[in-house]
């Protein structure tokens, strides 16, 4: 029975860092991110930090390594969001 809830627990983490990787490729491919919740990709790192933290201290490397994961998919979907921010002082001052 542990087996079949470690494979359950890495089934979890892989599609939890996966899960990001399309709002990446989209934020990549449109360099729009208009529409990208900063706040909401902070908070997630956070928490992220936090399971990594958890993972450590129980040594557990299937939560380390996937949330790992997930915190750097997640990371370069906030580096792009900003990159990809329109500024807003540019739109005012062509009005």
């Amino acid at each position: 029975m542990e087996q079949y809830s470690q494979l359950i627990g890495i089934a979890a983490g892989v599609c939890t860092g996966v899960s990001m990787l399309p709002q990446l490729i989209k934020l990549i491919q449109e360099k729009n991110s208009e529409n990208i919740s900063l706040a909401m990709l902070i908070v997630l790192l956070v928490g992220l930090a936090c399971w990594i933290w958890y993972g450590l201290l129980k040594n557990d490397p299937p939560i380390i390594f996937t949330n790992g994961f997930s915190f750097l998919v997640n990371s370069l979907n906030v580096i792009f969001a900003l990159k990809y921010k329109k500024k807003t002082s540019d739109s005012a001052i062509s009005t």
